[in-house]
């Protein structure tokens, strides 16, 4: 990646030190599937011991920051103006029946005195297909050593639009599929592959036209967000007011489709 500044290879540094023991993890998940017992207890293994590599990792190499991870929580650092935010494994579910779409993601928040942040770097990495998404502010998208763009689709009728699922223990069933309905009908297409921070980076590269999903969290959303803008395109919220990073409800998508799926989604 010689493209990548210092801030930014600390971060693929990380993310390809905890994928070489996870990709030995993976094959071992396959070979519990025929197990009676299944995969659950080593996956959920796997996600902390993934967590504690990265953290290992970006504090040793910033020493002081905050870290905010899906298994640790908010742990609070010295320098109060930057947080890595952190998902071991994005895409647990796929992990555990060994289907190869999931993801390491890491994202640095950086916060003003005033109180505002934003997301200032970040690397999404399938280790499976080798694929590394990664961006810094103001110095665009990339996969691989390839710059990347959103797609250019004006027709939401010729549009592939990517969206989550809740599973069980989430709440927002109800909710989402109201939102398939009304999002299905008016589009090429809608897929649900499991993994929202590769979701995201596919929106930045132009595979999906638009994703949306309700009711994340900052750790699934937070390199995304820069990927898409840092590619050309819009995240938002669904509602007319709130902050994408918070993950409550989200919106990615090239700016000519953006106006017309959020229209359809606060209406459903």
């Amino acid at each position: 990646m010689s493209l990548a500044s210092a801030l930014v290879s600390v971060i693929i540094d990380a993310v390809r030190k905890t994928a070489r023991p996870m990709l030995r993890d993976f094959g071992e998940v396959a070979q519990l599937q025929v197990s009676r017992k299944g995969p659950g207890d080593f996956v959920t293994a796997a996600d902390i011991k993934a967590e504690d590599t990265l953290y290992e990792l970006l504090m040793k190499a910033r020493p002081g920051y905050g870290f905010l991870g899906e298994e640790r929580g908010m742990i609070e650092g010295t320098d109060k103006s930057h947080t890595w935010v952190v998902d071991p494994i994005d895409g647990t579910t796929n992990f555990m029946h060994a289907m190869p779409h999931f993801a390491i993601t890491v994202g640095l928040q950086r916060y003003a005195p005033d109180g505002s942040s934003e997301i200032v770097a970040g690397v999404t990495y399938n280790p499976i297909m080798n694929e590394l998404f990664w961006a810094e502010k103001g110095k665009g998208c990339y996969l691989n050593d390839q710059r990347i763009r959103v797609s250019g689709r004006r027709d939401l009728s010729e549009s592939l639009i990517a969206t989550g699922l809740p599973f069980i223990g989430k709440t927002g069933h109800a909710q989402s599929i109201k939102d398939i309905h009304a999002v299905g009908q008016r589009v090429a297409g809608i897929r649900r592959l499991g993994s929202a921070a590769l979701d995201f980076a596919w929106v930045a590269c132009g595979r999906f036209d638009a994703y949306y999903e309700r009711n994340l969290k900052p750790w699934d959303v937070a390199a995304g967000i820069l990927f898409v803008t840092e590619a050309g395109g819009q995240v938002t919220t669904i509602d007319n007011d709130g902050d994408p990073k918070t993950g409550v409800s989200i919106l990615a998508s090239n700016p000519e489709l953006h106006p017309r799926l959020r229209k359809v989604l606060q209406a459903s």
